[in-house]
């Protein structure tokens, strides 16, 4: 999403993203996530009470109730249309989309094996959300970016759905992993994340970036490459590394190295 701000306001005003607008932008990305993760826990709670991984989280043990889930589930999604409302036009009328879009993937699993392609999907219109937050329009190259974060997220989510296999084909859930094996699904995980390079590539010649895009191009492989590595079909104990510590630092160096690059660029 900041790397969208940061190439739309540099492309479109040859500037920066105004302390206004970068305000209001992370309260609609934090209002907006929020709900999400809510709602994908109320839809999940008779599912997470049964998985033996996920049996400690609030909801399950009661150290929150329903009610407070839905009333903060409610909230925040008013704070993400006060957020749009202080952007701009474009951004209040596409408000109720993205939220749609944010709620529709808690079901997907119930009814298809690319659930993860809808998870990455609901997070890649962050960089066209936030465009829209800068300029009030959309170019279509944003459109790449979005592409490039579907498969980011999509990878990796299927690399986490790895460890609930065996729950996903008792509870008859759906995932890459229970329709096609752990193998065959890193298989899938990394022809995704190939193409997250190749959309980044893609973009960074469409806007004709400077000299960091294409390093953080390059960071953003490695670290690929080593989350990878840290997972094998028979060997599964260093996910949560290659999930939270690798996926963490793919995003701060990534947005580091374009942020570099849109401070050189000569639009």
């Amino acid at each position: 999403m900041h790397t969208g701000a940061l190439l739309a306001a540099r492309a479109t005003r040859h500037g920066w993203p105004t302390l206004r607008q970068v305000l209001w932008i992370v309260v609609a990305m934090v209002a907006a996530r929020s709900a999400a993760m809510t709602m994908n826990r109320i839809v999940d709670l008779r599912f997470d009470r049964e998985n033996p991984r996920t049996k400690q989280r609030a909801l399950v043990t009661g150290a929150l109730s329903l009610e407070f889930a839905w009333f903060f589930t409610l909230l925040a999604v008013v704070v993400f249309f006060v957020a749009a409302w202080q952007l701009n036009p474009l951004a209040l009328k596409l408000a109720p989309v993205a939220i749609a879009i944010l709620f529709f993937y808690s079901f997907t699993k119930l009814f298809t094996n690319w659930s993860h392609l809808f998870l990455g999907f609901a997070l890649g219109i962050s960089p066209a959300a936030a465009w829209i937050a800068i300029t009030g329009g959309l170019d279509w190259r944003m459109l790449i970016l979005c592409g490039a974060v579907t498969l980011w997220v999509g990878g990796f989510d299927v690399l986490y759905a790895c460890q609930d296999i065996d729950y996903d084909k008792e509870a008859g859930l759906f995932s890459i992993p229970q329709r096609f094996g752990i193998a065959k699904a890193l298989v899938v995980a990394r022809m995704m994340h190939v193409g997250v390079i190749v959309f980044f590539v893609w973009l960074a010649l469409s806007f004709g970036l400077p000299w960091p895009a294409w390093a953080g191009i390059a960071v953003v492989a490695v670290l690929l490459g080593y989350e990878h590595s840290l997972v094998r079909a028979d060997d599964l104990s260093k996910l949560d590394a290659a999930f939270f510590t690798v996926n963490g630092y793919i995003s701060m160096l990534f947005l580091l190295f374009w942020g570099a690059a849109a401070a050189v660029w000569r639009v």
